[in-house]
């Protein structure tokens, strides 16, 4: 039996093609293989052959090996969806000859992430089931042109076979008759719009996804599987979906293979369709599901500073406790500089990375996020004199002698998600009654002093209200009972922390740590951190999946450094149940804290912040308390999620880019 070694294409690491997020390659569909996360662009030829194909859109090419092996090397996922500006710089053409090792091109990996798509590089032999008896990836890092992986290649295999050969050899009749049955199950030609393809799949963007009937293409001979996404209908044939393509368009007639199709226009267009299909309580929880999806979509792509600074804050808290650091020293005010800008400024990346999701301009909204923590508006907040009140707010200023109440949005989300909202409604209506020779400045002109007014004197009263009213309601709850209390606000204060209203309980804390030098309530607050450390520490251990257990590491960390965000947006929120066991963990825990009468004295909470449990006369029972909660937090949360809050099938479930996708929608 011959022995063959294939190449790694790209620097990184190698992982199992099981682990790779996209269900056609990691069920083996294409045949087997491996998958890379690359840390470099540089692409390099896995074999010495021919090659056969070089896609459309760049992110796929195929070799044929003198062994016989027909090597797919697929740059990215979902990827295809980069037609307007590939990412990819490709050096070579269909018939080029190559040798193993040779560099072929360039993959922009930064633009690939900036797309909010995975990089992932998979290799796979398509024709595994003729020619492979066994192939053996050499899982972990590897350089590109180092030996990837071994291939068995069986003793039947004599000559080669290519890509371009194979259609021709099976005869283009069963593609036109597939093909058939096809668009009469989408609908018929009546209901098609435009289609593409890719290297796995014929995508068509329908007028009414509702006339296709899936289970029937589901079943056909030649089709593995549907999904929907992107407002595209997708049919997963496989190898042969050029052939399946081509035979699709022949049919439609001139016009219908459309590349340039827009797939957020379709989108929307498909969401408005679904949404009048839908019942009033269906309607309720996409509602809150696309409000969801909004705010961890807006936090994603800060979720790695959060979690750095949250780690650096810690270690700050420890430098400060055990006096190597003085709070009034210049290096302490440099790191915690380090630390907290990203918090302090959270506003401005929020309101980009928003406006990105929801599809208003990111740079208006990132302005208007430096409105709200210019230093003058936070100083009104902070030391402006409170002249009235209303609605439970205190009026600190005017606009244009109109009484508001200017709160403080540092360290804020919402606000800043409900401009970027209120700009894609006011943004595409601007653009329609100012003459185009104006737009470029009058339309940012109006969006920043419309957004930022809107915010300023309005949204964001109606949330300092809704937190003021929220915030007293737990003081009296736990006047009245402060297991009670600790039972309600371990299981909901994080609910608290999505949308920003967790500040209405800082003051309380401050102030009964400035009165009395203590805090109750900061006590069952630090339960909570701990709680969301636990959960995302039960998917640490248990992801078999690279880039979950990359995130939740270090989110781990942050979580137990007093910093909950990168657990909560990156990982416990985003996939359901694992936020739902966290929050069990912290009711457990915030019952256990007010059973015990748990009393902290200083802000740093979770098990970083173990100092503030500390008694200025010394060690007494809040200190065991605390290890005692924190423990119960860790067992219930770490245990719950482990068991019932996650599995690895549930990243097939979620995508970390811009949309939201269903199972197996991660596009080859």
């Amino acid at each position: 039996m011959k022995r063959v070694q294939l190449l790694s294409p790209v620097t990184g690491t190698i992982m199992p093609l099981s682990e790779v997020q996209d269900p056609v390659f990691s069920q083996g569909m294409m045949g087997e293989g491996l998958g890379v996360a690359p840390t470099n662009g540089q692409i390099v030829a896995p074999a010495a052959g021919k090659v056969t194909m070089v896609a459309a859109t760049l992110h796929a090419i195929g070799f044929t090996t003198a062994a016989g092996l027909e090597i797919l090397v697929h740059l990215g996922i979902d990827t295809v969806e980069l037609k307007d500006k590939p990412p990819f710089k490709l050096t070579i053409k269909v018939g080029d000859e190559v040798n193993a090792g040779d560099e072929i091109g360039q993959m922009d990996l930064a633009a690939i992430v900036a797309a909010g798509k995975r990089t992932t590089v998979i290799m796979a032999v398509t024709n595994s089931g003729e020619t492979v008896a066994s192939l053996t990836a050499k899982v972990g890092p590897i350089k590109a042109g180092d030996v990837g992986a071994n291939v068995e290649v069986k003793d039947s295999v004599t000559e080669p076979t290519t890509v371009a050969a194979k259609p021709a050899s099976t005869g283009g009749g069963k593609y036109d008759q597939l093909a058939t049955q096809i668009i009469e199950n989408v609908g018929g030609a009546g209901n098609v719009k435009s289609v593409i393809h890719c290297i796995t799949r014929v995508r068509f963007y329908l007028k009414d996804d509702g006339k296709a009937n899936d289970d029937t293409i589901r079943n056909l001979k030649g089709v593995i599987d549907i999904a929907k996404a992107g407002g595209q209908y997708q049919v997963v044939i496989g190898p042969a979906v050029t052939d399946v393509y081509d035979a699709v368009v022949k049919q439609l007639g001139p016009g219908f293979g459309d590349d340039d199709a827009s797939a957020i226009a379709s989108e929307k267009e498909a969401n408005k369709a679904a949404w009048k299909k839908m019942t009033p309580w269906q309607k309720v929880k996409h509602s809150f599901s696309a409000l969801i999806g909004v705010i961890t979509g807006s936090m994603i792509p800060v979720i790695g500073l959060l979690a750095a600074s949250g780690i650096l804050k810690g270690i700050l808290s420890l430098l400060t406790y055990y006096k190597v650091v003085s709070t009034a020293a210049p290096t302490y005010v440099i790191i915690n500089a380090m630390g907290d800008s990203v918090f302090y400024f959270l506003p401005i990346f929020v309101g980009f990375t928003a406006a990105k999701k929801l599809g208003s301009d990111p740079v208006i909204m990132g302005i208007v996020g430096g409105v709200l923590t210019y230093p003058t508006i936070v100083s009104i907040a902070a030391t402006g004199k409170v002249t009235s009140h209303l609605l439970g707010m205190g009026i600190n200023a005017n606009f244009f002698g109109l009484p508001v109440h200017v709160a403080s949005y540092t360290y804020s989300i919402f606000p800043m998600i409900a401009g970027a909202w209120l700009a894609s409604k006011l943004e595409p209506w601007l653009k329609r009654v100012i003459p185009t020779v104006l737009r470029m400045i009058f339309v940012p002109l109006f969006e920043v002093v419309l957004i930022s007014g809107a915010i300023l004197l309005f949204l964001g009263p109606i949330i300092t209200a809704f937190s003021g009213a929220l915030a007293a309601g737990i003081v009296k709850v736990y006047q009245l009972s402060p297991a009670i209390s600790g039972l309600i606000i371990g299981g909901f204060y994080q609910v608290l922390v999505i949308f920003g209203l967790h500040w209405a309980i800082i003051p309380i804390v401050a102030n009964d740590i400035a009165t009395t030098g203590h805090s109750y309530l900061n006590a069952i607050v630090s339960a909570t951190m701990v709680a969301q450390g636990g959960a995302v520490l039960a998917i640490a251990m248990k992801s078999k999946v690279a880039s979950i257990k990359e995130l939740a590491w270090p989110a781990t960390i942050s979580a137990f450094s007093g910093v909950t965000e990168p657990a909560m947006y990156g990982i416990n929120l985003k996939y359901g149940r694992a936020f739902v066991t966290a929050s069990i963990g912290g009711a457990v825990g915030g019952f256990l804290t007010g059973l015990m009468h748990v009393n902290m004295w200083g802000f740093a909470g979770s098990l970083i912040g173990f100092a503030s449990f500390v008694s200025p006369h010394g060690i007494d029972f809040s200190f065991w308390g605390f290890w005692i909660a924190s423990i119960a937090d860790i067992i219930v949360s770490f245990t719950l999620t482990y068991m019932f809050g996650f599995s690895d099938a549930d990243v097939k479930n979620v995508k970390t880019a811009p949309k939201k996708k269903h199972l197996g929608e991660q596009a080859a």
